[in-house]
């Protein structure tokens, strides 16, 4: 039996739990939707992420972070993906100023909660799946997600996977977005950077209208946004060239020999305005036989000598007057990027009780990464001859001098041009289903998605290694030109190419070394999925049992085609396996919350919550998940909440099937007579026993060791499922005697096993025989020796089931919204405490792991506090991060090396935003906004750009210029 407090108090608890971040709702709608309870005695039921059950007053039995999408688009960032990575929950693994760290992602802004892999996060839209936008995974660019329709964001760890299915074993982000929408909404803005010539503009179109006598809504949104390209040497923060030298080189005192293992006498000490001087734009000469340097050529191909000055070693040196170079020159801290999205939605009442609805969207990105170019660095393929033609005179008489029959350059090739990829990717998605009341508690939901994302990947200015080999050998023919010495290379159109120099390169040779490549990606997604919810299925003492449950099919194919030349290894780029697979999966799921208790002592209310989901997939079979949870309200002021779940995530397309490329290793056969003998005798006995069942002879001690062996490096079909433990625990405090105030603090743990992991081509050998069970073990199933021999003739660098991952922490929010200076003051803080991030490298031995708490990437404390104040029709926006003081190095690099560098932590980090707006009576409003307002510049060396250290801000004080017009 409700009452009307209950229902009260379900939606101030509602609010307590999910609006506390910085998408926090107003004070306003909690009394509007307060007195709206109590004059009717209902409140709407709605399904919030972590259940697919109906729920009223929005609680929910997982915790769970909302971010309004309003709070979304008013920062000066240019899409969602940047504004929810500032999120202590969130890492920064591909955000903008790091999405070139790898071939193919240039522009891609990928989620990732609690760094655990952008593979474990599940990111839905409107509790729906979305088609991927990496090849082979299932991670989703939230550039493709209509920002100006966002109602919300719920992002909500562990437990999920039992309610949406795999790939949610840290968690899901699910984008809700708004179903009716009237009138037009247009936007624009503009950000320009005070340290440099960076900006960014984005503009926004919506427009929907009812029709049919209201029965029926459409609307139509457009948004295009685009930054230009930052350069490491276009921002005086990220410009300074660095280098590490040896601590008595650096300092010009020996180090004592008791303090070799103290913080204050680093091994290394890193110095700015340094870098190598052993390579070149020009080209720096060297003599192969000695590794002399010899001199820089001059633009001429003249050489001069290069000077090292005061402070150098082997390849590096430091000002004042060293011929260093800045490889900060090739470096990018922003990615070129532009994108447009157009979406349609519709959605028609076919009677009272059910709902069609249809959604189109196409979104377009470009992602530009601009790397190093190709460079030749102390390598016998890079020898210019004695008979060069372009040789200079100079140069010659010092060859002759030292009796070189020829000489080695070391050089970037900055005059070729660097190393461009240009990505495009595409993206279409249709959703078609019908949803509502199929009789008085009962509701459905019946859909069908289909996505598809196309990628091309351009790759400009790469060198034919043949061509490039067969240019720089240039002499003069019979009639004294300067031909190819090649006469093969002369008849397939060879171009003599002069490297010594600057700009000595002509055109016509650039032409012939280098191509541009083209590789192409399809990704495409379909689902079929039946979802029956009702709420009050039966009814208990203590009230309503709850109940979801369906049905989904899904299919996942992914293809990538590599530029057919590319990837014979011809040319400098790497030679990469396509990708050709796919898989479905049928699932069945349900879920119940049961009443337990009510109005008993210390119990107002307690609700048992369980999920069970069971999947059979194409390629790993059967797998299941579940979760159980307790909601207790103690009272009208506190709650409590725990689960306890496991999930699945099933090896994605790229892991079971991407293409095997060849490589090439050195290792060492532990097999050999010669390494047994170096065992203890215990150790020797497995060993040898193992050996011995391999088929290996017990003299066995071949030499072969120092040869290069050929490896096979791609997918694993034999890969089963990831599995995750997930516990959270949690409080809700919201005090009836301050009003406006709440509090949440959530403890969770998520415990991975079966972790698919890559292994080296040592360990590989180790493991399989040194295993005290013997050889039946997947790491003898890579190795492929001799029978006659006994050597090893092939090893398989697959992915493995092999290792294991532990995170721990505790979430907590605070919020306060009250009355002040004639306004309204709406105030959050959201943090997080990491206590502890374990990677275990082989699940079956515990001690063997490392904890990177509070190492770069895995903060100990983030937190994020945020100040809204409205007086009239202006607002003041205040937002300030916090990170804490992070290690460089982590545990186990300390254990061997306690003391590397002189620059080993960065400290504390506060970055702080701020912008004031005014919206005037007629639907036009303006603000003005700052990020970064103090112009915090970025901790010791970094350039913001890394895995963990995108987290930090490198563009510098922002501001823009935002306008919005409603009607």
């Amino acid at each position: 039996m409700q009452t009307t407090n209950k229902v009260t108090r379900a939606v101030r608890l509602a609010m307590a739990f999910g609006a506390l971040s910085a998408g926090m709702l107003t004070s306003a709608a909690v009394s509007a939707q307060e007195e709206e309870a109590k004059s009717d005695n209902t409140v709407e039921r709605i399904e919030v992420t972590g259940s697919r059950i109906l729920r009223e007053g929005a609680i929910a039995p997982s915790p769970v972070t909302v971010i309004s999408g309003e709070d979304l688009i008013n920062t000066g960032a240019m899409n969602i993906g940047e504004v929810l990575n500032k999120l202590p929950a969130l890492a920064t693994t591909f955000s903008l100023a790091n999405s070139g760290r790898f071939i193919g992602t240039a522009g891609i802004s990928l989620l990732d909660l609690r760094g655990m892999g952008t593979d474990r996060t599940l990111v839905l839209v409107d509790g729906k799946r979305h088609v991927a936008s990496s090849p082979g995974t299932s991670s989703v660019d939230t550039n493709t997600i209509p920002s100006t329709w966002i109602d919300r964001v719920e992002i909500i760890t562990g437990g999920a996977s039992a309610v949406y299915g795999a790939d949610a074993v840290t968690g899901v982000v699910n984008f809700i977005l708004k179903k009716n929408i009237t009138g037009m909404n247009v936007g624009a803005i503009k950000g320009f950077a005070e340290n440099s010539s960076y900006q960014n503009e984005k503009y926004t179109f919506s427009y929907g209208q009812d029709f049919a006598e209201g029965r029926g809504n459409a609307a139509l949104s457009l948004e295009y946004n685009a930054q230009n390209s930052l350069n490491a040497v276009d921002n005086p923060w990220t410009a300074t060239s660095y280098a590490a030298f040896p601590y008595a080189l650096a300092t010009g005192q020996a180090r004592p020999a008791d303090k070799v293992n103290d913080e204050a006498f680093p091994d290394r000490i890193t110095l700015p305005n340094a870098g190598y001087y052993v390579i070149s734009n020009q080209g720096t000469v060297w003599d192969p036989f000695t590794g002399d340097i010899l001199g820089l050529f001059n633009s001429d191909s003249s050489m001069r000598d290069v000077y090292s000055g005061p402070l150098a070693d082997a390849n590096f040196c430091a000002s004042p007057g060293c011929d260093y170079i800045n490889l900060r020159q090739y470096t990018e801290v922003q990615p070129k990027f532009e994108r447009v999205n157009y979406n349609f939605k519709v959605n028609y009442d076919v009677t009272e009780d059910l709902n069609a609805y249809f959604e189109a969207k196409y979104s377009k990105t470009e992602g530009e990464n601009i790397g190093q170019p190709f460079f030749r660095f102390f390598t016998g393929a890079n020898l210019i001859q004695r008979d060069n033609a372009f040789l200079d005179p100079g140069v010659a008489a010092i060859m002759d001098e030292r009796g070189l029959p020829f000489i080695g350059v070391n050089k970037m090739f900055n005059d070729i041009g660097r190393r461009l990829e240009e990505n495009t990717r595409e993206t279409t998605r249709f959703v078609a289903g019908i949803q509502g009341n199929i009789s008085e508690d009962w509701t459905m939901d019946l859909s069908v998605v289909h996505g598809v994302s196309e990628i091309e990947r351009v790759n400009g200015a790469n060198v034919i290694m043949a061509n490039y080999a067969a240019a720089i050998d240039a002499v003069f023919d019979g009639n004294g030109n300067i031909v190819c010495r090649s006469e093969a290379a002369r008849a397939d159109g060879c171009v003599a190419a002069n490297i010594m120099g600057d700009g000595a390169i002509s055109q016509q040779a650039i032409d012939y070394v280098t191509t541009t490549s083209i590789g192409t990606s399809e990704i495409e997604q379909t689902v079929f999925s039946a979802t029956f919810s009702n709420s009050a299925i039966y009814e208990m003492p203590a009230g309503m049992v709850g109940f979801a449950g369906g049905v989904e099919y899904r299919d996942e194919t992914s293809v990538t085609i590599e530029d057919p030349f590319a990837k014979t290894g011809a040319t400098f780029f790497n030679a990469l396996g396509e990708t050709d697979g796919g898989y479905d999966v049928t699932e069945g799921f349900f879920e119940l919350s049961v009443p337990l208790l009510a109005d008993v002592f210390l119990i107002d209310t307690l609700v048992f919550d369980t999920a069970v989901r069971y999947a059979d997939y194409s390629t790993i079979g059967d797998a299941t998940s579940w979760k159980l949870g307790l909601d207790w309200t103690i009272n009208s002021e506190l709650r409590a909440r725990f689960t306890v779940s496991e999930a699945i995530r099933a090896p994605n397309i790229d892991e079971l099937f991407s293409g095997q490329s060849q490589s090439f290793a050195r290792v060492r056969d532990v097999c050999k007579v010669s390494e047994l003998a170096l065992l203890a005798p215990e150790g020797r006995a497995v060993r040898q026993a193992n050996c011995a069942a391999l088929g290996v002879p017990a003299d066995f001690n071949s030499n072969y060791d120092s040869a290069t062996l050929e490896t096979l490096v791609g997918g694993n079909p034999g890969l089963l499922p990831e599995e995750s433990q997930s516990i959270t625990a949690g409080i809700v405090y919201q005090p009836e005697w301050i009003d406006g105030f709440s509090f949440t603090a959530d403890y969770w743990e998520i415990d991975i096993e079966d972790t698919i992991s890559g292994i080296g081509f040592q360990t590989i050998l180790d493991r399989c025989v040194d295993s005290p069970t013997g050889i039946n073990n997947q790491f003898c199933a890579l190795i492929t020796r001799d029978p006659a021999t006994s050597q090893i003739t092939l090893l398989k660098g697959f992915a493995l089931n092999i290792a294991r991952s532990l995170n721990s922490g505790v979430d907590f929010e605070f919020g306060y919204d009250f009355d002040a200076l004639g306004g309204r003051f709406n105030t959050s803080f959201i943090g997080t405490y990491l206590i502890e991030a374990k990677d275990y490298p082989f699940q079956d031995e515990p001690d063997n792991n490392t904890d990177y708490q509070g190492v770069l990437g895995d903060e100990t404390w983030q937190g994020s506090l945020s100040i809204d104040y409205t007086y009239g029709a202006w607002s003041v926006d205040w937002n300030t991060r916090f990170i804490n003081g992070v290690e460089l190095y982590d545990p186990t690099q300390l254990a061997t090396n306690p003391n590397p560098s002189n620059e080993m932590r960065y400290g504390s980090y506060f970055i702080t935003d701020a912008a004031v707006g005014y919206n005037f009576e007629n639907g036009l409003g303006l603000k003005l906004g700052v990020d970064n307002l103090f112009n915090r510049k970025l901790p010791g060396t970094s350039q913001g750009n890394g895995a963990g250290s995108a987290i930090y801000d490198n563009i510098g004080r922002f501001g823009y210029v935002q306008a919005t017009y409603k009607f």
